[in-house]
């Protein structure tokens, strides 16, 4: 008798058969204890009763996510269970392979539609992506994400198969479609994008869209789509983006780009469960050794402060962002190093603000300074980036949530991170906005602020982190101690 039997109920879910013992089995291999749950609770009153656990399967239906079947068959094998496909005669087979790409198929297919020569690892993930139908691909910044994604479109698109992109911003959106007609395309005939109250209907099979834009149309809206791509696609993480993708129960065909994951299992198994497994496209420190991106170097700036102790996080970031020594320190940096130059800050009114009014103040008057934040307006973020592309020597005062993820300028020579973050992904994104190669630009440089108050607080914890980060990622980094008492 067969332990366990699977069937594609939709393009998102599976239903699982077995005994009542294999679905509590399950249950628990499926459930993960949410990290920081404890202060997630604490930020939403209306989760007080929540177990802080997320659980990917449910006894109830028997259903989990398709992308999800290998680490179920790997479960199977662990438990000695039989594992069974059945067949589902609108969605077919649970793991479905297309038979019909080779690679060398790939290879003349990308060279040519596009006016740029691929690497050889995007010929590769395009391969794989076409071949599994699924696949959500670890892919660093500077690796070609777009060339790739822009391959896929032109695949499905020749088949007349019906495509959504989603992604995080509106200048997302742009630049997508700006980087197509690069590639070569006409891609405004063929493309309709869907942001700040801009018509959903269209009769285009190729629709650009902001998660924002989309996530509260009816179901039905999302029913004729045969494709979906996600770009930054750990962001799919959240309520409001898995709605979407599981709305998207005919899309066959799945696939997720991101630059990084946040480390956790939880995380790296809920974007397999909606994209498909996870592959490793490439990674940053072989982009480089490759020539691909800037040389790039670390120095960890370690402000010494005299002895004080904070009851909370919050009470030691108030007092950093308004520290006058720590705020000068930044700002004859930037006066001090030449390139463009982009500084980080978390709080607008509390730190943004008052950086630039010093660096603006006290730069030399040829230099452009930029302020840039949420409450800029996009168009006003592409005209910044479009003018440091120009530039020699600029500088970009700009919050973490706009110029972190996204934002591509090549002649971006250093980057400054003025205030304290542990995220993996906001910090590996950051460096990703000064690695690409640009003319006259022989390395990148970033400037990583940390703060010893007391040897034990809270921002010197998030700095042995992020030191942590660039020892794993294999970046050349140097700690210069900085006396602020």
């Amino acid at each position: 008798m067969t332990d366990i039997v699977v069937k594609k109920k939709n393009e998102v879910y599976m239903k699982v058969q077995g005994e009542p013992h294999v679905h509590h089995e399950l249950s628990d291999y499926f459930s993960f204890e949410v990290p920081d749950a404890k202060f997630i609770k604490r930020k939403n009153p209306k989760l007080k009763y929540w177990d802080g656990m997320i659980r990917l399967y449910s006894p109830a239906t028997g259903e989990l996510y398709c992308g999800l079947l290998d680490h179920l068959d790997e479960w199977a094998q662990e438990h000695n269970y039989s594992l069974t496909q059945e067949f589902n005669e609108r969605y077919g087979s649970v793991k479905d392979i297309n038979g019909f790409v080779s690679p060398a198929g790939v290879k003349v297919f990308m060279d040519k539609i596009s006016k740029m020569r691929p690497r050889p690892y995007q010929y590769k993930a395009v391969y794989d992506a076409l071949k599994c139908n699924r696949k959500l691909f670890l892919s660093p910044t500077g690796s070609g994400k777009s060339l790739m994604i822009y391959a896929l479109v032109r695949y499905y698109a020749a088949t007349s198969k019906k495509t959504l992109i989603i992604v995080p911003t509106t200048s997302l959106v742009e630049q997508m479609v700006n980087d197509f007609v690069e590639y070569g395309w006409d891609a405004e005939s063929h493309i309709h994008k869907i942001y700040s109250g801009k018509d959903k209907n269209t009769d285009k099979n190729i629709i650009i869209s902001t998660w924002q834009s989309i996530y509260k149309f009816p179901k039905r809206y999302f029913d004729d789509f045969d494709c979906v791509i996600g770009d930054e696609a750990h962001l799919f993480k959240s309520k409001s983006l898995t709605g979407i993708m599981t709305k998207l129960h005919n899309a066959k065909y799945r696939f997720g780009f991101t630059g990084t994951l946040n480390g956790t299992q939880t995380h790296k198994w809920v974007l397999e469960g909606l994209f498909g497994s996870c592959e490793q496209v490439t990674k940053t420190d072989e982009l480089i050794k490759s020539g691909y991106l800037s040389n790039f170097r670390i120095k960890v700036l370690l402000c010494k402060h005299d002895p004080q102790y904070f009851n909370t996080y919050q009470e030691e970031i108030d007092y950093l962002v308004s520290h006058k020594a720590r705020n000068r320190l930044i700002t004859n940096l930037v006066k001090d190093i030449e390139g463009n130059t982009l500084v980080l800050f978390n709080y607008i009114e509390k730190h943004g603000e008052p950086l630039y009014e010093l660096i603006n103040n006290s730069v030399d008057s040829k230099r452009k300074v930029f302020f840039v934040h949420g409450g800029t307006d996009v168009q006003d973020r592409e005209e910044v980036r479009q003018l440091t592309e120009e530039e020699d020597n600029a500088v970009i005062i700009a919050s973490y949530g706009t110029f972190s993820t996204g934002i591509n300028i090549k002649r971006l020579h250093n980057i400054i991170f003025a205030s304290p973050s542990k995220s993996r992904i906001r910090n590996l994104q950051s460096i990703g906005r000064v690695l690409r190669k640009g003319e006259g630009k022989s390395i990148a440089t970033l400037y990583d602020i940390g703060d010893d108050i007391n040897g034990k607080n809270y921002t010197l914890k998030h700095l042995n982190e992020r030191v942590n980060i660039y020892l794993e990622e294999n970046f050349k980094h140097e700690t210069i101690k900085v006396n602020l008492r």
